[in-house]
């Protein structure tokens, strides 16, 4: 899978422009594609997947031993699954709504800024360079990866939510994304289904979905 810093660029440039759509400013308040978020809350919450890389890059490196890319969503993802009603997904919400308080236009400018910091900025940090977000410990390449996925998936949330056309990634993120999911999948699922789910209609599993 062929993720890079150049690219979470590219893709975190996408997101800014869907949230400068002037559809998602009409539906602010409106309810979102998903149960529990208003459009601002998902707006919000799509947002701080680039605004949260320069505050983590401002931290001190940690210590420990990070996990792969693989193991972050098979150990360590406890909201994959989870209840829509947990405390860890009333927190998932309460940030989006966070980030989107001060307005659409607000949130726009700083995810523009923080792309502004990061189109310098990461080509400076060093191979092997870790973060932390919540004890969970990855390299910055890996993190991204996340990233990357997490803006592919609430950048269609969004759009179906403002009845807009889902924005067209990348070629290599929508690539590198597909690849993980359905790995992701056959780990949830086993490859038997998500086999069947991609070549056999007649014996297609209810779902195969990967996060």
């Amino acid at each position: 899978m062929a993720w890079g810093r150049e690219l979470f660029l590219d893709v975190a440039a996408s997101a800014s422009a869907l949230l400068r759509d002037p559809a998602v400013a009409a539906s602010w308040e409106a309810d979102s594609a998903l149960a529990h978020f208003r459009v601002s809350g998902l707006a919000g919450h799509l947002g701080w997947q680039i605004t949260i890389v320069p505050v983590l890059l401002n931290e001190s490196p940690p210590g420990g031993k990070p996990v792969s890319l693989f193991e972050h969503y098979t150990t360590q993802a406890v909201w994959i699954g989870a209840p829509l009603d947990t405390d860890l997904n009333r927190g998932i919400r309460q940030l989006g709504d966070g980030a989107a308080v001060d307005g659409p236009t607000a949130l726009a400018d700083r995810v523009d800024s923080a792309i502004r910091d990061l189109s310098g900025r990461l080509a400076t940090e060093p191979p092997g360079r870790l973060v932390s977000l919540a004890s969970m410990v990855l390299t910055l390449d890996d993190f991204l990866a996340t990233r990357i996925l997490e803006i592919a998936v609430h950048s269609d949330d969004l759009a179906v939510s403002v009845d807009v056309p889902t924005p067209a990634l990348p070629a290599p993120a929508t690539d590198a994304v597909l690849a993980l999911l359905t790995r992701l999948a056959a780990h949830r699922h086993g490859p038997t289904a998500v086999l069947r789910a991609f070549s056999r209609a007649e014996r297609a599993p209810t779902t195969i979905t990967a996060i």
